[in-house]
């Protein structure tokens, strides 16, 4: 089959790679759609180590189910699927009380560290577990199911925040999280949604996914549009999608007494943080780690149209250029969210949407 390698940091080749194998509990999809993740577009430069070449990336996909393992009996061969990016064990400590997400044999598709390689969906063809796929409701097609994944990261991390119907809430950062988790705040109850960026384009595409107010905190003080619209108290919520110093400044300002921060984005290895500010104002601060079983959720909301997604694809493109998409990605320089690629005898067939 034909795939997308990265052969060398930040080379990459779309050659013959070898046809993957499904075990007993696996199923082999072909792939119709993938997105390019953010973490991929970063990582191949090598500055996470989580993807040493040679390595198929890609986590973000769905597909048609073409075979199945004998003990799997529930995902059946002409399905349409997406499928977790987190592949779990199903029976470890944390997989046997929902928690897949801290499986202690995780992994993740189109991933390779020092202690795993597992290629992905940037290929024709890919295989993953049978537990972790998920079919399509008839009226989603296979570009909005690629985008279930990152998806799910915006509806875990609003999951495990609390909040009551009509809260304010900040999201740091308009980036791919950040915009459906502005839709997501917003068809969960929050009465107001703050979006924060650097980018005017990207917080004029917020306003119009649901933001009820902008701040671009390069030109306009966060803290005082924070106290216009809290009566100076501050939000109860507040979710850095960045991970770096500046952004998650950003979020924990924001916040009132004892509210709390959920952060999202790790782009940065470590950050300081305010000690005494954040004790003296009993402030919580808590990580969101990928997703934990929300992608039925997810296909219901953009079933519904409670989250749109149209808006945040910037382009649809066969694989075989998909290394020109990652250096422009890489670059950061065209206001790019979300590019989708398409394999090249899908793209012919026309079939991908």
């Amino acid at each position: 089959m034909k795939g997308l390698e990265l052969v060398e940091y930040n080379s990459f080749a779309y050659h013959d790679v070898p046809d993957p194998q499904i075990s007993e509990d696996e199923v082999l999809i072909r792939v119709q759609a993938v997105g390019i993740c953010g973490s991929d577009a970063h990582g191949q430069d090598g500055s996470t180590g989580r993807r040493i070449p040679p390595v198929i990336m890609g986590h973000e996909a769905a597909g048609d189910v073409i075979s199945a393992g004998s003990r799997v009996s529930d995902i059946t061969v002409g399905m349409r699927v997406t499928f977790d990016s987190t592949l779990f064990c199903g029976t470890c400590f944390y997989c046997r009380r929902g928690e897949v997400n801290f499986c202690e044999q995780r992994r993740v598709l189109g991933v390779s560290a020092d202690e795993y390689r597992q290629n992905g969906a940037f290929a024709e063809y890919v295989t993953v577990p049978a537990r972790g796929v998920y079919p399509l409701p008839e009226d989603v097609g296979y570009l909005h199911a690629a985008m279930v994944e990152p998806l799910s990261i915006a509806v875990h991390a609003a999951g495990i925040t609390e909040h009551a119907i009509g809260d304010t809430g900040v999201v740091v950062g308009a980036g791919m999280i950040g915009l459906l988790l502005v839709q997501v705040l917003r068809a969960s109850g929050y009465g107001q949604v703050i979006a924060v960026d650097i980018d005017d384009r990207k917080l004029q595409l917020a306003a119009a996914l649901g933001a009820t107010r902008t701040v671009n905190s390069t030109t306009t003080d966060l803290g005082t549009v924070v106290a216009e619209e809290t009566e100076n108290r501050g939000v109860r919520n507040a979710f850095d999608a960045v991970g770096i110093q500046a952004s998650f400044d950003s979020a924990i300002r924001s916040v009132r007494r004892g509210g709390t921060v959920t952060v999202i984005g790790n782009f940065a290895p470590s950050v300081e943080m305010p000690l005494q500010y954040l004790v003296t104002r009993q402030i919580r601060i808590q990580g969101s780690n990928a997703s934990a079983g929300e992608y039925p959720a997810c296909l219901e909301l953009i079933r519904s149209g409670a989250v749109t997604l149209d808006p945040l694809i910037s382009a649809v493109a066969p694989l075989s250029e998909g290394a020109d998409w990652f250096r422009r990605l890489y670059k950061n320089t065209e206001g790019l969210i979300k590019v989708i690629l398409v394999p090249d005898a899908v793209w012919q067939e026309g079939s991908s949407s």
